[in-house]
């Protein structure tokens, strides 16, 4: 058993050491863009990569684990047959996608996935774009590469896997290499944390080369094969010049922004609320409890009453915010690391400014790609879980709201100026464990939330309090905006306005208009135009508008799972793509609300998949 256990932990090893090989072939195939990233941030790509390499490690260590588990009551010597033929083959695959993905990288600058598998069913018009000679180097390496590595195998590993009869101890011993099995599952998701380990989770610098060469390319061809969506567009309803034409008249910008701040340069601060709803906040339809803080605000400030949220996820509401790219039923493009770096950035246009920009959040940053977009979007600094000490994981999604408005706090005495700093709320999120007494009684799900969203505006209130107090409030737009709603009621149907209803509230010192409302029907993506025009600053986001303009169009336009609703003033289309139909139509002028809905939605989705 000693035997096979100390083989299992060299054949580990020796997977480990071919994915750190693939890694410094890469570096060594790219050496012009290595050299601009530093010794010593290149020696970071082994250390920040290695979760990918053990997650792919894991996978491989699956069916040896299991044909163990058979042999001990065997004893042949298949096993040792099978382990060099099954090891040939991936060492042979692999080398395969080592070598293809450094030649794509040249052409493509992102690290090879599925995508290059839809050119195999050509091979002769792929071959006819590379010359003979970069195909001959190419089959070399894979030769070369794999007879070494068969090479280490047969000299190192080989031995471990020769017959044995097991006479005593079977069933100890099938215990616990189906223990061992089963364990392979918190390496496989990169850890025991909620969130699964994915591409993004290994960025770890602003040089995006080096957050590419941290990756594991075949654990990224599996993982985009294994996830990967239809090539398609599923949403091709109209005529695509139709479509254009019907887009381009929604979103051509019109007419000039009335002037809300009183300066073009304010210091801004972004509160993004976990799960807040209008349904909560007393101007909007709740009562003066729940939220006392943000109604005392809404007062100082500019509130939007006609908002809604892009989808129904952090995920899909971050690219909103920051991006101005909608949400997508089924898919959230935050997820692929290849389309988000493609992505406008309201970050990265403030970072132009000479804004220093940060992200604050108390949880883990990796869930949903997170981590990944927000280095491609071009924040300085990240603060995460991470940067807490462990004695305040408190929350099973992280650290709680005070702590991280606490933390804010401390880092802004003396800001550096001006500053573009953004906020995620995390404690009124499921399964709402807030660490202070109920303010409101009873146990059942809509009161816990309820609970828990007042302690985070209590939260919030006692740091904009202490804001309000310093010199850089007087310079600076606080936007206070709800990543998306939830389902408060079991009446609530997933596509219901209810659920996509959110708050937007703009106040603080740089705010010339104090307890004014803004009627026009608005969402998320329309933040990064809104506030860009704000500045003086003209941009094209794509799918948003300019809200403080009288001339630009009064709609929204949601997604939720296989679906879309397009709200205006005077309609509510929502059509389900499963159903092939609407779902709910109201109001005048219906017909045309569905024209402009299904353009739009073509439009982004031609637009997602040529990303």
């Amino acid at each position: 058993m000693k035997t096979r256990l100390y083989g299992t932990g060299i054949y580990a090893l020796y997977w480990l050491i071919f994915f750190a090989f693939a890694r410094l072939f890469f570096i060594i195939t790219h050496l012009s863009e290595s050299a601009g990233c530093g010794a010593v941030t290149l020696a970071g790509t082994f250390f920040h990569g290695s979760r990918l390499d053990i997650s792919m490690t894991a996978y491989f260590l699956a069916v040896p684990l299991l044909l163990i588990t058979a042999d001990t009551w065997t004893g042949g010597r298949w096993l040792r047959v099978f382990m060099r033929c099954y090891t040939t083959i991936l060492v042979l695959v692999s080398s395969i996608l080592v070598v293809a993905d450094t030649v794509l990288y040249r052409y493509w600058g992102y690290r090879m996935d599925y995508t290059a598998l839809t050119y195999l069913d050509k091979p002769k018009d792929a071959a006819a774009s590379v010359s003979t000679l970069l195909i001959i180097g190419v089959v070399a390496a894979v030769i070369l590469i794999t007879i070494g590595f068969r090479f280490i195998y047969m000299r190192f590993v080989d031995r471990f896997f020769a017959g044995a009869d097991i006479k005593k101890h079977k069933l100890a011993i099938t215990a616990l290499f189906i223990f061992l099995t089963s364990f392979l599952i918190i390496p496989v998701r990169g850890g025991t944390g909620l969130a699964p380990i994915n591409a993004g989770s290994v960025y770890f610098t602003e040089k995006m080369f080096a957050n590419h060469t941290a990756v594991n390319v075949v654990w990224n061809v599996g993982s985009s094969v294994f996830n990967r969506k239809k090539s398609g567009n599923p949403y091709a309803y109209l005529e695509p010049q139709y479509a254009r034409m019907l887009t381009r008249k929604l979103l051509d910008p019109k007419g000039e922004t009335d002037t809300v701040l009183n300066n073009k340069r304010p210091d801004i601060l972004i509160v993004i609320l976990e799960s807040f709803g209008n349904s909560l906040i007393g101007p909007l339809g709740g009562d003066s409890l729940t939220t006392p803080c943000i109604n005392k605000y809404i007062k100082e400030g500019i509130l939007f009453r006609n908002f809604y949220s892009s989808g129904n996820r952090t995920d899909k509401a971050l690219p909103a915010i920051l991006s101005g790219y909608p949400a997508q039923p089924a898919v959230s493009i935050i997820k692929d690391p290849r389309k988000t770096q493609s992505l406008m950035s309201l970050t990265k246009i403030m970072d132009s400014l000479g804004y220093s920009s940060s992200f604050w959040y108390g949880g883990d940053i990796n869930f949903a790609n997170i981590n990944s977009y927000l280095i491609s979007t071009g924040f300085r600094s990240i603060i995460s879980m991470k940067n807490f000490s462990p004695s305040d994981y408190n929350s099973k999604w992280g650290v709680h709201d005070h702590i991280l408005f606490k933390a804010l706090k401390d880092s802004m005495q003396s800001p550096r100026e001006p500053f573009f700093r953004v906020v995620l709320t995390l404690s009124s999120h499921e399964p709402f464990e807030v660490p202070v007494p109920p303010v409101f009684k009873g146990n059942d799900e809509p009161t816990r939330f309820r609970n828990s969203v007042h302690y985070t505006d209590n939260s919030l209130g006692s740091f904009l309090d202490w804001a309000q107090a310093t010199e850089w409030w007087k310079n600076t737009l606080v936007i206070l905006v709800a990543d998306h709603c939830r389902r408060n009621s079991s009446t609530d149907l997933v596509f219901s306005k209810s659920i996509f209803q959110i708050p937007m509230i703009w106040f603080g010192g740089a705010v010339g208009r104090k307890g004014t409302e803004v009627n026009k029907t608005g969402s998320q993506v329309d933040i990064p135009i809104t506030l860009l025009d704000q500045l003086g600053i003209r941009s094209d986001f794509g799918f948003g508008k300019d809200l403080f303009s009288a001339q630009s169009n009064s709609f929204a336009f949601y997604s939720f799972n296989e679906g879309f609703a397009f709200i205006t003033d005077s309609s509510s289309f929502i059509f389900d793509h499963k159903l092939r139909g609407p779902v709910l139509k109201e109001g005048k002028g219906v017909r045309e609300a569905e024209d402009y809905g299904k353009a739009y939605q073509q439009i982004l989705y031609d637009d997602y998949l040529k990303r």
